[in-house]
Order: C-alpha cells, then sequence, then structure tokens
C-alpha cells in the first residue's frame, strides 16, 4: 500500500514538471522591450525611482521619451500634474510609455501617488 502512495506522488511530481515545462516552451515569458529603447527608462522598485528618485533632464520643444516601468511587487504610478502625465496605477510588471514634453522651461515635480513620502522628485526642462 505505502508503495502504491509513493508510486502516485512520484508520478503525480513528474506529470507536473513535464506539463510545467512543455507550458514554458510553447508559451514563453514576455520580455520587456521597456530596456531596449531610448529616452528616459524610470524603473519603480523599492518604494524609489531608479533607486534615487533622480532629476530628468530635458529639453523645451523636443519631446522626450519616458518608459516607466514597475518591477516592483506593488502597484506604483507616475504623475507629474503640471505637465499633464499620468500612469493610472501600474501593476507590477506593467510598463508605460509617453512624452515628457514642453514649450517652456522650468521645474516639475513628478511622484507615485501611492507612495508620496518616498518616491518624488524632478522633472527639469531647460531652454
Amino acid at each position: 500500500m505505502l508503495n502504491n502512495i509513493i508510486a502516485i506522488i512520484a508520478i503525480t511530481f513528474v506529470t507536473v514538471g513535464v506539463i510545467w515545462a512543455l507550458g514554458n516552451f510553447t508559451h514563453p515569458a514576455k520580455v520587456s522591450t521597456a530596456n531596449h529603447n531610448k529616452g528616459v527608462l524610470l524603473v519603480a522598485q523599492g518604494n524609489l525611482f531608479n533607486g534615487t528618485n533622480p532629476d530628468i533632464i530635458a529639453t523645451a520643444n523636443i519631446p522626450e521619451k519616458l518608459v516607466v516601468s514597475n518591477k516592483d511587487f506593488v502597484r506604483h504610478d507616475f504623475i507629474v500634474d503640471k505637465l499633464n502625465i499620468n500612469t493610472a496605477y501600474l501593476s507590477p510588471g506593467q510598463d508605460f510609455t509617453t512624452a515628457i514634453a514642453s514649450k517652456f522651461p522650468g521645474t516639475f515635480e513628478y511622484y507615485c501617488s501611492l507612495h508620496p513620502m518616498t518616491m518624488r522628485g524632478k522633472i527639469v526642462i531647460k531652454a
């Protein structure tokens, strides 16, 4: 009786392993293309953007591509009120592509509305 139970458990493990391997072979994981794009990449992780909430520098009248990628295990968003940028909530693993564009120089604050105390920085638009 005990041998039959051990055999059933072993066969179950082998079957699940084969099904998992076939699933990964026929449906490989999608790789984010965000790392291959020119422009600015902000990675939301550990309640910070890029680990330091860096200043983003752009030039007036020249749109700058911006990709926000959530590599955290919680939701984040990216908001710049005065430039009308709002990614909405990004689930873990989700990316959002937009552009930083302004006709006029200035400094604009960006932040995550879910973690505003730790996830905030500046966008500096130069002439």
